[in-house]
């Protein structure tokens, strides 16, 4: 793909992993959110994901980027956001390891048939109604608040979905905890693993990563603390791990992800 054959507002940007990916900012663009879910993600090479709400395709291209699961399967609501997807995965050459199904969550269970993977990921939408303002675009909006489907409808499509002792992948803010883990455990997804990120170390945390296990015993492992900056627009070296793998290249970086 060339910059000639982007339609109006559209950009290409490098992931810095050998993946591109097509954006426009007036629908949604990435942020770190994405980035810290597919690293966070355990998948094994033979493993089926299914990515929940995936918009314009990035979690599921930095899940194979990461070489994690065999296949991977972006659900995407809104169609404007799933052809940019669809797009992003021809252009990378992933049409082998990436499908973008154009449904909605709370019918994923229908569409994809019950116990069907092994991985299911989703970074929803973090705010109810009355949580601030909403974005006047509709798909910033829908990204943002939950307005098309609720985190009930996320664990609980999850849990139809997951294979027995499959995993389930969530980021999220802290401020939904309390809401967050009896309505996983109400549905069967146990929590296992949960990661507060923090965007500075003397700041309160504003994301957390969160595992369950369909079917998992009760025990969940609280683990240190992730703290993404050093200073203004600059990383720590776990951040820069994080986002860059072993040979980072560039070291500094804008804070843009």
């Amino acid at each position: 793909m060339t910059k000639s054959s982007l339609l109006p507002n559209e950009r290409l940007d490098d992931l810095q992993n050998g993946y591109e990916i097509i954006q426009d900012p007036d629908k949604f663009c990435f942020g770190a959110d994405a980035v810290l879910l597919s690293w966070y993600t355990r998948a094994q090479t033979h493993e089926r994901i299914l990515d929940m709400g995936c918009g314009t395709g990035i979690i599921p291209i930095l899940l194979r980027a990461r070489k994690k699961g065999s296949h991977v399967v972006g659900l995407e609501i809104q169609e404007d956001c799933a052809q940019l997807a669809r797009r992003s995965v021809i252009h990378n050459q992933l049409e082998e390891e990436i499908t973008i199904v154009t449904g909605d969550i709370k019918e994923a269970s229908a569409i994809f048939g019950g116990a069907s993977f092994d991985v299911v990921t989703c970074n929803p939408p973090y705010m109810i109604d009355q949580h601030g303002l909403k974005n006047a675009r509709a798909e910033k909006a829908i990204a943002r608040h939950e307005i098309l489907c609720s985190l009930q409808d996320v664990v609980s499509q999850a849990a139809s979905l997951l294979r027995p002792r499959g995993r389930f992948y969530m980021i999220h803010r802290p401020f939904r905890l309390g809401e967050i883990l009896p309505r996983m455990v109400g549905v069967g997804l146990e929590p296992k693993r949960m990661r507060l990120v923090y965007p500075y170390v003397d700041k309160e945390p504003n994301m957390v990563l969160l595992e369950g296990i369909l079917g998992g015993r009760p025990r969940m492992t609280v683990e240190r603390p992730l703290i993404l900056y050093k200073e203004p627009g600059i990383y720590t070296q776990e951040a820069l791990d994080i986002y860059y793998g072993e040979d980072p290249g560039k070291r500094q970086h804008d804070g843009q992800a």
